[in-house]
């Protein structure tokens, strides 16, 4: 399974394979994660890396107590799918 990598110095999550890097890019106000983008390579789709992306930055505003503003139609789409996540969302 690939891992994801948190690099919160440039507000991002990333899975890197090989040449290919996807990521999941945010911004952070007080108790507010707000989800902008969700990128992944064509090489690297069709394997749930998005998926794996969202489960982080979920994870993660959820260790930190932070609630989730998704302006990434991705994103709004897994916070509906999955209980858990959306119950984050504002």
């Amino acid at each position: 399974m690939p891992t994801v990598h948190h690099c919160s110095d440039h507000a991002r999550f990333e899975i890197a394979i090989g040449e290919a890097t996807a990521v999941l890019e945010y911004t952070r106000s007080d108790s507010l994660m707000t989800i902008h983008h969700t990128y992944v390579p064509v090489e690297l789709r069709g394997q749930n890396i998005a998926g794996l992306l969202a489960k982080a930055a979920f994870d993660s505003a959820r260790a930190e107590q932070l609630q989730v503003l998704p302006l990434c139609s991705y994103i709004a789409g897994y916070a509906k799918r999955f209980p858990e996540a959306g119950a984050l969302v504002v």
